[in-house]
């Protein structure tokens, strides 16, 4: 019994020997990572100003007496807008006119009047105590003028608050007030926007907001990077803008910080108030592109199949920083990696394969091309 055990093990492991001898290995497309830099786009919503919008209030009571402009219509600083009720304060001018009159005589006839009793003094007529007395009367008089003059001052001041101008060049918004409507000071009568050029406001987070500074005090010249802008029906605006500033604190609810980009709007494309999005271009260095292809998932993680030296493939596990197109942004790979390109369906852990190199730059552009 045992002699014809021992015989069959032997037959065993002799057909075992030659099927290993014949088998044959599938042949799987693989690709050979190498380090490379890129530059990816990374955008934020942003809050699109003018450059100058301001709100066109009336400082005094009055009734619409004329509207000189329409809604939508460029204007010119220093033009006149609206025309309030004037009559009021017109009597108010002539009043002040006529007071200022008044001080002016009294102080002339009061000079007269010291002309006088210093010639009787001077021929010991009269007391000095006289001529002291109309020195100080004409004192009297002469603080009038003042007073005159401050309140014709005040009242064509406030005559001309009834005519409202453009503070600078610039669109007329909405006019809520027609003509014969009652205006009360600091109510709104329209909005004055100059959008020759606008401000894209954008948030980032502290972190961002690190590595910014830190990559600025690096390279001095990093804010003569050109920001690009994504309009709300996802077209490119044809106009580069530049980073010019940051506020100065973070939001206490959010723990952002607001970034500001200045845009040329030549042709008043953009109007106040708009929405888009600022793209700006970070460049990544020393990075593994990934094919998405050539993954897989198993309960959140990410897995490629590594093929080494002895042809063995190899399950690895990575954890992709983020996605660029059809392609896993990685690292923790070595130079020089091999991995399975295409038909990881065919392939599992452990399995010896016939690797067929296909040339990085090809992956990549047939890849990024699609």
């Amino acid at each position: 019994m045992s002699m014809l055990v021992l015989l069959f093990i032997s037959f065993a492991c002799n057909h075992g020997s030659g099927k290993n001898q014949n088998q044959v290995l599938i042949q799987v497309p693989i690709v050979e990572l190498q380090p490379m830099s890129i530059t990816l786009p990374k955008t934020y919503v942003s809050d699109i100003q003018a450059v100058q919008f301001v709100e066109v209030r009336a400082k005094v009571e009055g009734f619409v007496d004329r509207i000189y402009v329409d809604e939508g219509q460029f204007v010119k600083k220093g033009q006149n807008l609206f025309q309030l009720t004037s009559n009021e304060y017109n009597e108010m001018v002539n009043s002040a006119n006529a007071r200022l009159f008044q001080a002016r005589a009294e102080a002339q006839a009061a000079q007269l009047e010291v002309d006088r009793l210093k010639v009787l003094v001077d021929k010991n007529i009269i007391a000095r105590s006289e001529y002291q007395l109309a020195i100080s009367k004409k004192a009297v008089a002469e603080s009038a003028i003042s007073e005159a003059e401050s309140m014709l001052k005040n009242a064509k001041t406030g005559l001309s608050y009834t005519t409202i101008k453009a503070p600078f060049d610039g669109i007329v918004d909405r006019i809520p007030y027609k003509t014969g409507s009652l205006v009360t000071a600091g109510d709104l009568l329209t909005n004055i926007t100059d959008i020759s050029e606008i401000f894209a406001y954008y948030k980032v987070t502290e972190n961002e907001y690190l590595q910014y500074m830190r990559a600025k005090i690096e390279n001095e010249t990093l804010d003569d990077q050109e920001v690009a802008l994504i309009l709300s029906d996802g077209e490119y605006y044809e106009h580069k803008g530049r980073l010019e500033t940051m506020e100065a604190d973070f939001e206490r609810g959010t723990g952002s910080i607001a970034f500001r980009v200045r845009f040329p709007n030549p042709d008043q494309l953009i109007k106040h108030g708009s929405t888009g999005k600022v793209e700006m271009s970070e460049t990544l260095e020393e990075i593994f592109l990934i094919p998405q292809k050539s993954t897989f998932e198993i309960q959140d993680y990410n897995y490629v199949y590594i093929v080494d030296k002895n042809n063995k493939v190899r399950v690895r596990s990575f954890k992709p920083r983020q996605r660029f197109g059809v392609f896993y942004i990685a690292d923790g790979f070595e130079p020089g990696d091999r991995i399975i390109y295409e038909g990881i369906q065919q392939v599992k852990d452990g399995m010896e394969i016939m690797p067929e190199l296909t040339p990085e730059k090809d992956v990549y552009d047939t890849l990024v091309k699609s």
